[in-house]
């Protein structure tokens, strides 16, 4: 094999993991790996040549459990998260999900097929708003222009919630199951999921429509998985401000029912011993909210506001402090060597007059 060669396996969640462990040996130090040739086995060794192996893969498997990477092929990679690598390169993210929907809108494809310059100045005037400065490379119609800028504005409402599905995504894949306070979230921001909704988006469309077409577009994703359905949809409507009163109440039913779950271990309302256990750890969890709350009371923003008028009333009143420490000689070991005697008085009225004089003055002579 020559020089400059990258093997790229995508979507490594659905193979067997003995596949991947094939790859080890390529992976490290001996750069080598078994494979057949005409139907007879041989021996490739890669080592001194530029050689590369790039896998991709989500955290899930197709039937919703945790996919695992085996242990000796992740200590020898290097591990990203997409939308979690590019710090500083944030917006040339977030540029890419347009970018890989050009061919799946008929309105992008028909500027991007002439020059890919002019669908991304068809990008930059929607998000601007102003054709100033643009220029076109290729002959492109006014109606084309008009209707490629028409859905490249749809397209930033569509990436906008893809971004937050993204992040979310990342986030829930990330968390320790014995960490969770919800169910993990299942549903993806891809540029599967972006293409999809790319394909059905028109000129006209009105951002209620563009908000219709990416809700039923995730309603679906949700009846795919095979567990969740329901939460991971709820949670997609939380994360993008979508929940009404009915829907958040059930939201919040199913997050104590996760909980209690949890506690349990998941065996369920068969294992009386597991009920017991699950209630016993409850009881101990609310004992522990109640000593917190009690341990750390929180005062409302107009107490403390009329405590702060309190402590600048006191001081602005004048006060005379005196202290006087005098030697004496100790009876007991247990007493001190000195006498300490303090004495706090508020002083008269014209004692505090003449101080204001004498204030007054000073300032006055300087």
């Amino acid at each position: 094999m020559g020089n400059n060669v990258m093997l790229y396996l995508d979507d490594i969640q659905h193979t067997n993991p003995e596949l991947l462990q094939k790859f080890i040996s390529l992976c490290d130090a001996q750069r080598r790996i078994e494979g057949v040739w005409n139907g007879r086995t041989r021996t490739y060794d890669l080592r001194g040549k530029k050689f590369c192996v790039v896998m991709a893969g989500n955290p899930y498997t197709e039937s919703g459990e945790k996919f695992k990477i085996p242990d000796m092929l992740a200590n020898r990679a290097d591990t990203y998260n997409l939308g979690d690598i590019l710090g500083g390169h944030q917006e040339a993210f977030k540029d890419s999900y347009i970018e890989n929907a050009l061919t799946s809108n008929p309105a992008l494809a028909r500027v991007a097929a002439r020059s890919h310059a002019d669908a991304l100045a068809c990008l930059k005037i929607a998000l601007t708003g102003s054709r100033e400065g643009i220029e076109f490379e290729a002959n492109q119609s006014p109606e084309d222009i008009n209707d490629c800028v028409a859905v490249m504005e749809k397209l930033l409402r569509v990436r906008e919630v893809i971004l937050r599905v993204n992040q979310e995504y990342i986030r829930s894949a990330a968390m320790e199951d014995a960490y969770r306070t919800e169910p993990p979230f299942k549903l993806q921001g891809s540029y599967r999921n972006m293409n999809k909704i790319a394909e059905k988006v028109q000129p006209l469309m009105t951002d209620a429509e563009v908000d219709a077409l990416i809700a039923d577009h995730y309603r679906g994703e949700s009846q795919t998985l095979s567990q969740a359905a329901e939460a991971n949809l709820l949670k997609w409507r939380e994360i993008n401000g979508l929940l009404d009163e009915p829907a958040a109440a059930r939201w919040d039913e199913i997050k104590r029912t996760f909980g209690r779950n949890l506690l349990t271990g998941g065996a369920g309302e068969s294992d009386p011993v597991a009920r017991i256990t699950g209630q016993m750890s409850a009881f101990t969890v609310g004992l522990e909210k109640i000593e917190r709350a009690v341990a750390s009371p929180t005062l409302s923003d107009l107490t403390i506001e009329r405590l702060q008028k309190i402590i600048e009333g006191l001081r602005a009143v004048p006060v005379n402090v005196e202290i006087k420490v005098q030697p004496v000689e100790k009876e007991s070991a247990e007493e001190l060597p000195v006498s300490i005697d303090s004495r706090v008085q508020q002083p008269s009225a014209d004692f505090t007059d003449s101080a204001e004089k004498k204030g007054v003055r000073k300032k006055g002579r300087g």
